[in-house]
């Protein structure tokens, strides 16, 4: 194993192979929900996975900058293969470091079943790295099930409790509809005439989009169902409303860095695809845009902190799947880099007010920014950062993505979707950092469920920086590097009066929001999350329960029956045929074993051993034979 490919291996098995070890051991007696026994599992859980992510973190900014490619047998024709190329370096860095960060929250607020709950983060990790480095069906889709897998546990992680269970039941099956998609696509790849390429060739990402005939469209189909699915565009949105049932870290890195974002690399990687396609881009494209628009209006609407944010989480990677189908790959990587960084910083800070207050509420979180500048003022940088007020990133990075719309329609429909980020932002930032009651007499305190000290501190101050910064890389002089370094050095970039209309919208929607924020519009349709899940029901849910149960009938009336009727019937032959057995075949047989023996003795009688009878016997014989013979002449 060479020197790069023994880095690009360590940097997906380091965290996969202590998660798993991690989530396997156990921790000690448990009491009262916590691991109590000195130096035990559960105690070191925390450290363990610190360290891990840490040194993580280190191999990825290696791997970024030595680019290695790692390459393994796994199933006939489909080998494993990893490649860090510029698209997945800033991905795996971002991951890493977004990774680590969580992990440093979460060991300050984690306390019941750490190991479990340590050792799936560093699984969801590594399956991420493996996701992001990918060149082949074969390891995507390895890496793509182990994501949701370890998503479900994570969204479930209390799963004691009926509604998380439910909620990492319903985010499953509901990713797992689109991931069904992945599986159409390396259908495609394997049913596609040979040409001169192997198996393994054919299995390849990058050769999906030279396919022949019509199945790069079908191929394009899979990608773009599966794309959906796990970043939660639409119509499959709703299933991120549920996952906030979660634990917060879970939150905090399933909608930045991890699962969601997934989505939108996906079809970042495979634009190639998406042009083979010709139609492919445009349903992208409008795909992440009506998302970004219709989501928005479902953040906007919430009274919930965390459903805002989710909300808003498919409407911001509404805009990388927008940049995808419309041709801005350094844009797209630049606004998905940016999130991470300000949807971890938002869902944390939401984390430590639920701990130390008992409350997602809006309403009973008025001011609570103003009395916990520790954690108030990253979340403002956060949220101006989200509302894209310059010079914050996701200002620079949304004009970046806009540059590359050419259809006045789209464009219409991205602007206003920009609008409604600033606005529903803007809604967060006037509640919380507005005047207000004493949150701590209108929420119910937890005692010692509070984050404290430099394990809040350190992750939000470093991930405020990130979120007030990382614009720059749609800014220049970074943008060019960016745009070289992901292979598209011609894609367009923004002009001046371009940014200044939007900063000056962002300003004006943030300004206004913030100052009507009790005010705002609420309808019940945007609350109900566009009744996404109420029309999957309908669709999908009661039509599969009712013909579960129209099966079960069928089953206990049809073909229970018949088989108990066979038995019954077969059980009756086997009796007749045992009756028939002892009456006639077993009577025959002793009938013919006693012929057998009467004719036996018979034969005997003449044996006496005397010679004259022998001679009597031949003569009565011949004489016989002699009668015969004159008879028959």
């Amino acid at each position: 194993m060479s020197g790069p490919s023994a880095l690009l291996w360590s940097l997906v098995l380091l965290p996969a192979a202590t998660g798993g070890v991690l989530a396997l051991s156990g921790g000690g007696r448990r009491t009262a929900g916590t691991y109590d026994r000195p130096g035990g599992t559960g105690r070191a859980a925390p450290a363990v996975a610190v360290a891990v992510a840490a040194v993580t973190l280190a191999l990825a900014v290696a791997a970024a900058l030595v680019r290695p490619t790692a390459r393994a047998g796994f199933v006939a024709g489909g080998p494993l293969e990893l490649a860090v190329d510029g698209l997945s370096a800033a991905v795996v860095v971002t991951v890493a470091a977004v990774g680590l960060l969580v992990l440093v929250f979460a060991a300050g607020g984690i306390r019941a079943e750490r190991p479990r709950f340590f050792g799936l983060m560093l699984l969801f990790v590594a399956a991420v790295l493996v996701t992001a480095t990918a060149t082949t069906l074969t390891a995507l889709l390895l890496a793509w099930e182990v994501m949701g897998a370890t998503s479900y546990a994570l969204i479930a992680f209390r799963w004691r409790e009926d509604a998380p269970a439910a909620a990492g039941t319903t985010a499953f099956l509901t990713t797992r509809a689109g991931d069904l998609g992945l599986y159409l696509a390396a259908g495609a790849a394997l049913a596609a005439p040979v040409g001169g390429t192997g198996a393994g060739d054919r299995l390849a990402l990058d050769a999906l989009a030279g396919l022949d005939g019509a199945w790069p469209h079908l191929a394009a189909a899979g990608v773009l169902l599966a794309a959906f699915g796990k970043a939660a565009q639409l119509p499959f949105s709703f299933w991120l409303s549920r996952a906030m049932l979660g634990p917060s870290p879970v939150s905090a890195l399933l909608h930045s860095a991890a699962m969601v974002a997934m989505g939108g690399y996906l079809l970042l990687r495979l634009r190639p695809l998406l042009e083979s396609a010709g139609w492919a881009s445009g349903a992208a494209a409008w795909g992440g845009a009506l998302t970004a628009l219709a989501l928005g209006a479902v953040a906007l609407a919430q009274r919930d902190l965390k459903q805002l944010l989710a909300a808003s989480t498919a409407a911001q990677l509404g805009f990388v799947v927008l940049a995808a189908g419309a041709g801005s790959i350094a844009g797209g990587t630049a606004h998905l880099v940016a999130h991470a960084a300000v949807k971890s910083l938002l869902f944390l800070a939401a984390g430590v007010w639920l701990a130390t207050l008992g409350t997602e509420d809006l309403g009973a979180l008025r001011g609570a920014a103003r009395r916990d500048r520790a954690t108030g003022l990253p979340f403002a940088v956060g949220a101006l950062a989200l509302a894209g007020v310059p010079p914050l990133s996701l200002w620079a990075t949304k004009d970046e993505i806009l540059a590359a719309v050419d259809s006045p329609a789209l464009y219409g429909v991205v602007l206003a979707a920009a609008v409604l980020s600033a606005l529903y932002a803007g809604k967060a930032i006037g509640l919380l950092l507005g005047p207000g009651p004493d949150p701590s007499a209108t929420a119910g305190r937890k005692p010692g469920g509070g984050i404290s000290g430099p394990l809040r501190t350190a992750p939000l101050t470093l991930l405020a920086a990130g979120a007030a910064v990382l614009g720059a890389l749609a800014l220049p002089p970074l943008a060019g590097e960016l745009k070289r370094v992901v292979g598209a050095p011609g894609e367009p970039s923004a002009g001046a009066a371009t940014m200044v209309a939007t900063a000056v919208l962002a300003l004006a929607a943030t300004a206004f929001a913030a100052a009507s924020a009790p005010r705002l519009p609420e309808p019940a349709w945007a609350r109900a999350w566009l009744y996404l899940e109420t029309a999957a029901h309908a669709v999908a849910v009661r039509p599969a329960l009712a013909a579960a149960r129209a099966l079960a009938r069928f089953d206990d009336s049809v073909l229970d029956r018949a088989a108990t009727g066979t038995a019954t019937a077969v059980r009756r032959l086997a009796s007749w045929a045992s009756a028939v057995d002892r009456s006639g075949v077993d009577r025959a047989v002793r009938g013919v074993a006693c012929g057998a023996r009467y004719l036996g003795e018979l034969a005997r009688r003449p044996q006496t051993g005397q010679l004259h009878q022998y001679y009597a016997q031949a003569l009565v014989l011949l004489t016989a034979a002699a009668v015969l013979l004159l008879l028959l002449r």
